[in-house]
């Protein structure tokens, strides 16, 4: 069955056409469309238009940056399992506080190898700004959204199952996938380090499921800017919330503006997972021990991802010097 048929017969349609490609994922793991819903009966109450996220992973990988490994493919086919496990038994959790997309389900075409996620329309449910950078400001309300989400999911000592279909250590940067990038690195403090600095984020107490790519472009704004949803979770997983924070606040603050806004914008995300976790199932857990913890590793967050960057991309803009001072902290409190 085709994906309009698949479509028709979900929603009660009766017809389904693509009407935009929205992104082609990358190094031509597939593409999202949305498509259009036409109904027979005016009395029908389904969607007017989906997006679909199609994955079909290509023959032969073209990596932007060159880095066209069997692992990094096999982390790209794990990372869109995750996500469709993620909508089918995760999502369903999140309150209107950490909006994500609705998802209606998701299809295998095992002939043609391709996997469909079938999500909600956020462009049409009012989501449909987007932005490349934001003001301090304008951070907030994503700061908001990643306090809610972790809020939601915060945890103490979790089983060593937990999350369940997901990732054990959220976010796409983290370690165990990337032996190839760690390879790279000059040798120095950090990369000699970098497994310790991996370990102890990773056995934290306070816990959540982190984003793992909770970049700016990854947020969908109301046209106010006031409200904001989230997309694209591949990588999402156990963790420190704060490995969402750093990755955020880099993404969409200058250099500049990370050394002078930081330490407030960090204080106005404890304030909102306090205020979150009060109505959440985390009510009962200490936040002030919570809090004291993640603050501590807010420099070993930073660090972290430093390090993939510059096994990564040594070049990139995000190699800054407020991101050696934060790796720079990190080192000196091991």
């Amino acid at each position: 069955m085709d994906i309009q048929s698949h479509l028709t017969q979900l929603l009660g349609a009766h017809q389904a056409d693509p009407v935009e490609t929205l992104q082609e994922l990358w190094s031509g793991y597939g593409s999202i469309v949305r498509f259009r819903l036409d109904y027979s009966s005016k009395l029908a109450t389904g969607p007017s238009s989906v997006v679909v996220k199609t994955i079909q992973p290509p023959e032969q990988v073209n990596h932007p940056r060159g880095w066209n490994t069997p692992l990094s493919h096999q982390r790209k086919l794990k990372s869109y399992e995750v996500e469709a496990h993620w909508y089918r038994e995760w999502a369903n959790l999140c309150e209107t506080s950490c909006k994500v997309a609705h998802c209606y389900g998701t299809f295998t075409d095992h002939q043609r190898h391709l996997t469909y996620i079938i999500l909600e329309d956020l462009d049409a449910s009012g989501y449909y700004l987007r932005a490349d950078d934001l003001s301090p400001q304008q951070s907030k309300v994503c700061l908001r959204w990643l306090a809610n989400f972790h809020a939601r999911f915060l945890t103490r000592a979790p089983t060593e199952s937990w999350p369940e279909g997901l990732w054990p250590k959220g976010s796409y940067w983290h370690l165990d996938t990337r032996p190839d990038e760690l390879d790279k690195m000059t040798d120095g403090a950090l990369k000699q380090n970098a497994f310790v600095i991996d370990q102890r984020l990773h056995q934290c107490q306070y816990k959540t499921l982190v984003h793992g790519d909770a970049k700016v472009a990854n947020f969908c704004f109301s046209e106010d800017g006031q409200k904001v949803a989230a997309v694209d979770f591949q990588y999402v997983g156990g963790g420190c919330g704060m490995k969402d924070v750093v990755y955020f606040l880099g993404s969409c603050l200058t250099e500049t503006e990370c050394e002078k806004y930081c330490p407030t914008l960090l204080n106005e995300y404890f304030l909102a997972l306090r205020e979150a976790a009060a109505n959440s199932p985390a009510k009962d857990l200490n936040l002030d021990e919570l809090e004291c913890e993640w603050r501590a590793l807010f420099p070993f967050a930073w660090a972290d991802f430093q390090r993939f960057i510059l096994g990564w991309s040594p070049n990139h803009k995000k190699n800054n010097d407020f991101s050696q001072q934060q790796t720079r902290l990190a080192l000196s409190a091991l």
